[in-house]
C-alpha cells in the first residue's frame, strides 16, 4: 500500500493555518467541511493518478507527492466551486490536474535552482540526478493534460495557457532582466508567470467546471494572481529564515543559488553605504559558492538581510498585492465564500508575522 500524505485537515492547518484562519466564524463551519471532504477527493484522486506501471517512474512521480504540501491549489478551486454547483468530478479533475501540474514544476525549479532540500526531503534530482527530475516533472505535465483533456477544449486551453506561463516565466527568471527592464517589476511580472498563473487557474476553475457564473470568472482569476504574487513575496522572505522547520529548506535556499528574490532587490535599490556593502558582499558570497566555496559564507550577510529595512518592505509589498487580491472579489456575492477568499488573501501576507 503507498503511503499517502497527512489527511486534508492536517494539511490545511500547517504553516497557513487556514483551518483558523480562513474558516474562522460560525457560518464558515460548513464551508469547512465541504472544502475538507473535496480534499480528500482531491488526495485520493492524486494517489490514483501518479501511478506508473513503470518502478523507477512511479517512485520518482510520488517522490514530492508523498512528502506532502499545502494543496492551496485544490482548496482554492472547491472554494470558488461553491459559487456554481460545488465539488463536480470536473471540478475534482481540474484540481487535481493544476496540484500535479505544481508538483511537476517543483521538479525542474530544483534542478534549475540547484535546490538540495524540498519539503523537508532532498530533491529529486540529489536522489536520482537531474536527466530523472526533468523526465519526472515532464511525465507530471503530460498526466495533468490527459486529465484535463477528459473535460473538453476549455479545460485544455486552461491547463495550456497557465503551462504557458509557467515556461515564459522560468524563462524570464532565467535569463534575468535586460538594461531597459526595472528589476523590480521584471521580478513581479516573474512571480505573476511561475506562482501567480497557477493559482488564479484553480480560482478559475472552480468556476469553470462548476458552472458558476461566467461574470465571476475573470474576478477570481485577478483574485488568484494577485494573492498568488503576495504568496511568493512572503516566500522571499520565509526564504531567509532561520529555522529550517518553517522553510523545508536551507535557509537562503535561493539566493545562496544566485536566483534573485524581492528582499535582495529591494536592498539594491538603497543608496546607503550600510546597504550597498552589504548588496556587494551577498553578490560576492553568491559568486563564490559558484566557483566551488561552502555555502556558509553567506550565513552572516543573508542574517543581515533578514533584519534589513528592505525585508520589511518586502512584507509590506506583500501586504499591498494582498488587498489588490481582496478588491478583485468586489464582484463575489457577499456570503461564507467571499469571506473564505479574502481572509485566504490575509493569510498568505501574514505567514511570518
Amino acid at each position: 500500500m503507498t503511503p499517502r500524505p497527512s489527511a486534508a485537515g492536517s494539511q490545511m492547518a500547517g504553516k497557513l493555518g487556514l483551518t483558523d484562519r480562513v474558516f474562522a466564524g460560525a457560518r464558515s463551519r460548513k464551508l469547512l467541511a465541504t472544502v475538507e471532504s473535496g480534499l480528500d477527493r482531491v488526495e485520493e484522486t492524486l494517489a490514483l493518478e501518479l501511478r506508473v506501471a513503470d518502478a523507477l517512474a512511479d517512485a520518482t512521480s510520488r517522490y514530492l507527492y508523498e512528502a506532502g504540501g499545502k494543496r492551496i491549489r485544490p482548496m482554492l478551486a472547491l472554494l470558488t466551486a461553491q459559487l456554481g454547483d460545488g465539488a463536480t468530478r470536473a471540478v475534482i479533475d481540474g484540481a487535481t490536474a493544476l496540484e500535479m501540474t505544481h508538483l511537476g514544476s517543483l521538479y525542474h525549479d530544483d534542478v534549475m535552482d540547484g535546490a538540495d532540500v524540498r519539503r523537508g526531503v532532498p530533491s529529486a534530482q540529489t536522489v536520482w540526478g537531474n536527466n530523472v527530475a526533468i523526465l519526472t516533472g515532464d511525465l507530471l505535465f503530460s498526466r495533468a493534460s490527459q486529465i484535463m483533456s477528459r473535460h473538453g477544449e476549455r479545460a485544455i486551453r486552461l491547463q495550456s495557457d497557465t503551462f504557458e506561463r509557467l515556461v515564459l516565466g522560468q524563462m524570464h527568471e532565467t535569463v534575468g532582466p535586460q538594461e531597459s527592464d526595472d528589476p523590480v517589476a521584471f521580478y513581479l511580472q516573474v512571480l505573476a508567470d511561475k506562482t501567480g498563473s497557477l493559482i488564479a487557474a484553480a480560482a478559475e476553475a472552480g468556476i469553470v467546471f462548476s458552472n458558476g457564473p461566467e461574470r465571476l470568472e475573470e474576478p477570481v482569476r485577478v483574485f488568484g494572481e494577485k494573492a498568488g504574487v503576495a504568496f511568493q513575496l512572503l516566500d522571499d522572505v520565509i526564504d531567509l529564515s532561520a529555522d529550517a522547520d518553517e522553510t523545508g529548506k536551507v535557509p537562503g535556499t535561493d539566493l545562496r543559488a544566485g536566483v534573485p528574490t524581492m528582499p535582495y532587490l529591494l536592498l539594491g535599490q538603497r543608496t546607503d553605504a550600510a546597504s550597498r556593502e552589504l548588496h556587494a558582499r551577498i553578490d560576492e558570497g553568491v559568486a563564490r559558492i559558484a566557483d566551488g566555496a561552502e555555502p556558509e559564507l553567506l550565513d552572516d550577510p543573508l542574517a543581515r538581510l533578514r533584519e534589513h529595512e528592505a525585508t520589511q518592505a518586502t512584507l509590506d509589498l506583500a501586504h499591498q498585492w494582498s488587498g489588490d487580491a481582496i478588491a478583485a472579489l468586489e464582484p463575489v456575492p457577499d456570503g461564507a465564500v467571499r469571506e473564505a477568499l479574502t481572509r485566504f488573501a490575509q493569510a498568505v501576507a501574514d505567514r511570518s508575522s
